[in-house]
């Protein structure tokens, strides 16, 4: 026979205290708690590292039974548990890598209720032994994480995400909370669609990450260019790297490995057991930068990413939200920087025009690429651009990105757009920017005489621009939607609709000004390292030895250090000094769990390294 173990019913505010050691809720989490305490449906939107996962757990520990959190991390599972373990949270995860015994294990506590979450793939969920299973148990909740891999029209689209409707078949009065960080308005349509979640209240917060500085540049070399980036601003930082093939991710980890840079490869082409030994690795180490595929970063918590860099252009800008998004999630400054080139737009169009969609889905993927594109060639605020494609409106600009900042201006660029639509038209809307920017430029060439554009109006007329800038022109005319490329032939451009005002003379075109390329490679040396608290000697030896204790404590346990506990909290130690165990619970991030399993061992060390502070 099942029994269940009733809970005793804390409020959550002191549950927030006790086992997650803040002393106040943030954005939407108290409301969204007691909506889902008292038994009702959610659709939570919240930016990446905000904190949605306390809104499910929380009411799992106080509802009657176990809360079903559904994730389609496996391969984090148990960092996962590992986290929630930490703060004194009953919890469990059941999937393939468990043997029978294991699995066995897990479900009897399940009955029994002796857990308060587990965490399961939607596979696993939807397989007749775990339907079964639930129907013996009490579920206290459901919880469906990543919520957007429901979207046939997303980047992270998972199929099996499509038959979870049956949770409010089978369970119409059990609680649903549907989560994801990233979501625009069609998305957010499609998650209450195929959910069911017509009657669920939504509670959707600020997409922005002020604390995320945005950049984009243009590719010219692009591995001199990330070397430049990575050592005069992260020297010694940890920072994600996005690619969009294997190869140049294996490529490029293999470049900055003989740069002297600790850099892994991960795509989901590696052997499993070593794409498991690079994450794992990246998780616990503290300066290690992963190059990867977008097969990599869900689910990733690490909250000391510095920096995201995107080496080719994204498919969309909820890819590049989300992917940016593992950054500073400490509310720290972090860097979210991209080279592209009009390239990637030719080569992310091939993929499109390759793929399996029908011709609806190509539609929208090409409307997601054009508003990419839109968000790498603004004049305006990034901020605003990216949080005005959420459905967010931003009233001034951010001051916190490469526009704002004034590192990209602009000029009145309608002549030499009029001469380059007007080039493309003269020599049959069949070429791409190579070939066009050899016409203006008046090029002696053997190809351009055979097709005798040598003769035509616009052979030699831009000779006020270099090569360099007549490419820029084409790539900003076709980011401005004046040019498409012909996928059909071999790549050259036509001339739109859009495009004859400008012509005409009706409309002025805005040109951005390219930044002048880096330097060359080797003229690249590393800044002087800087560290924390490195105006007070005492506070950064302080610092230092802190972080040797966290790093050591979890080495032992086999969790990444920010498990045991955040930087911010090492900071708040330093800041505060205590003196007692009872003044370190009140530290933010030091729960009782922690405090119990922690709190002797760090404040030995800060008594040992500041012994004035507790004689005086």
């Amino acid at each position: 026979m099942t029994v269940i173990q009733q809970k005793t019913q804390k409020h959550p505010l002191e549950i927030l205290k006790v086992h997650f050691g803040y002393p106040s809720f943030r954005n939407h989490q108290e409301q969204i708690i007691h909506h889902l305490v008292n038994g009702n449906d959610a659709l939570v939107l919240m930016p990446t590292g905000s904190g949605k996962s306390i809104c499910y757990q929380i009411p799992a520990m106080i509802r009657n039974g176990v809360g079903i959190v559904i994730s389609p991390l496996i391969a984090l599972m148990q960092d996962q548990v590992d986290g929630v373990r930490q703060l004194g949270i009953r919890a469990e995860y059941l999937n393939s890598t468990l043997d029978a015994m294991e699995s066995r294990a897990v479900q009897r506590k399940m009955l029994t209720g002796e857990i308060d979450l587990l965490y399961v793939a939607p596979e696993r969920l939807m397989t007749s032994e775990f339907q079964q299973l639930l129907g013996q148990m009490n579920p206290a909740l459901f919880a469906i994480d990543e919520a957007h891999c429901v979207s046939q029209w997303g980047h992270d689209f998972r199929p099996e995400y499509l038959e979870l409707s049956i949770l409010h078949e089978r369970f119409p009065l059990v609680p649903r909370i549907a989560l994801t960080a990233t979501a625009d308005p069609v998305t957010r349509r499609e998650i209450v669609e195929k959910l069911r979640l017509e009657d669920a209240r939504q509670f959707i917060s600020s997409f922005d990450r002020p604390n995320i500085f945005y950049r984009v540049e243009v590719k010219e070399n692009e591995r001199a260019q990330l070397l430049h980036f990575i050592r005069t601003e992260h020297p010694k930082d940890c920072g994600i790297i996005y690619c969009l093939s294997r190869k140049r991710v294996e490529s490029l980890a293999k470049y900055l490995q003989e740069k002297g840079l600790p850099a892994l490869p991960y795509h989901a082409g590696l052997e499993q057991n070593l794409r498991l030994t690079h994450q794992r690795r990246f998780l616990q180490e503290e300066h290690v930068i992963m190059v990867a595929t977008i097969a990599f970063g869900m689910g990733i918590d690490k909250p000391d990413v510095r920096f995201v860099a995107h080496m080719d252009l994204p498919k969309t800008l909820e890819g590049y939200y989300q992917e940016t998004g593992r950054a500073g999630r400490d509310g720290q400054r972090a860097d979210a920087w991209m080279v592209y080139s009009l390239a990637d737009v030719v080569t992310l169009r091939r993929m499109l025009d390759a793929s399996a969609g029908d011709e609806q889905f190509k539609r929208v993927q090409q409307r997601k690429m054009e508003a990419m594109l839109g968000f790498c060639e603004t004049l305006r605020c990034r901020r605003q651009v990216l949080l005005a494609y959420f459905g967010e409106q931003l009233s001034t600009p951010c001051g916190f990105c490469d526009i704002c900042s004034g590192q990209v201006d602009s000029r009145d660029g309608t002549i030499a757009a009029q001469k380059a639509l007007s080039c493309v038209y003269r020599t049959g809307q069949r070429f791409g920017a190579a070939y066009l920017t050899d016409v203006l430029l008046g090029k002696d060439d053997e190809r351009i005489r055979s097709f005798g554009h040598d003769r035509i109006s616009t052979f030699g007329i831009g000779n006020e621009l270099t090569e360099r800038e007549w490419k820029s022109v084409f790539r900003q005319l076709v980011a401005a939607g004046l040019l498409s490329i012909d996928m059909e032939g071999r790549g050259g451009f036509r001339l739109s609709p859009a495009s004859r005002p400008v012509l005409r003379g009706e409309q002025k075109f805005e040109l951005r000004n390219d930044p002048a390329p880096v330097k060359r490679e080797k003229t690249v040396k590393p800044r002087r390292e800087t560290t924390e608290f490195s105006d007070d000697p005492i506070c950064a030896g302080l610092w230092e030895k802190l972080r040797a204790l966290r790093l050591d404590i979890a080495r032992k346990q086999s969790i990444p250090p920010f498990i045991v506990f955040h930087d911010s909290t090492l900071r708040e130690m330093i800041n505060c000094l205590p003196r007692s165990l009872e003044e370190m619970g009140e530290i933010s991030g030091v729960g009782q769990k922690k405090l119990e399993l922690y709190g002797e061992l760090f404040l030995s060390l800060i008594r040992t390294h500041s012994p004035r502070t507790f004689t005086e």
